[in-house]
């Protein structure tokens, strides 16, 4: 009979320990459930606050991506509407009809432009009025309407570039060794299928 108790003194303090040791297990188990709740919530949660921001950015400008062009991919031609503008002459009298086809870097860029096209048409109309029938009959006065085109478009894209007419002409200073390198645009040429200056 000294064994049965010896025995059942043994076993009754092991049913505390696993009875303590389970309500442990059970807590780490739910603190840890909780704790990766509440991070995925927060987790989650941040980057719905961004997009929301972000959707209202791009409601505006389409995304910009800055990709190397495929040399094997041919350009999209994207021919824009005649256009009949006044010109800067003194009097009023003389006017330009302009047909433009822009070259673009892809068919994504073509859509892009098609969404902006009425700013787009009213920056170059802009552009063109401002100049006088004599700098549009010169080849450097079209190569100078060609470069403002150019910004122009890309400006309404989301690109930025420099605006070299305005740079003052450095004519004493010996020209610098480095040079800056172009800034990226998807717009790749200013093609003029018509012109026309009466």
């Amino acid at each position: 009979m000294s064994a049965k108790p010896a025995a059942e003194g043994a076993a009754a303090p092991e049913k505390p320990k696993s009875k303590k040791m389970l309500f442990i297990i059970i807590g780490v188990v739910v603190l840890a459930l909780v704790g990766g709740g509440a991070a995925f919530f927060l987790l989650k949660k941040k980057p719905a606050e961004g997009e929301e921001g972000a959707d209202a950015e791009h409601a505006e400008k389409p995304a910009v991506v800055r990709k190397a062009p495929d040399p094997k991919a041919p350009p999209t031609f994207m021919p824009i509407d005649n256009m009949v503008v006044n010109l800067a002459d003194p009097g009023g009298g003389r006017f330009a009809q302009v047909g433009i086809t822009l070259k673009l870097e892809d068919a994504k860029t073509a859509e892009n432009v098609k969404l902006y096209m009425p700013a787009i048409r009213n920056g170059i109309l802009l552009e063109i009025s401002q100049r006088t029938a004599d700098e549009l009959l010169g080849v450097e006065g079209k190569e100078k309407l060609t470069k403002a085109i150019v910004r122009e478009v890309s400006s309404q894209l989301g690109f930025e570039l420099d605006d070299e007419e305005d740079a003052p002409e450095e004519s004493a200073k010996p020209p610098k060794k480095k040079r800056k390198a172009p800034a990226y645009t998807p717009v790749q040429a200013v093609l003029f299928s018509s012109f026309i200056v009466q």
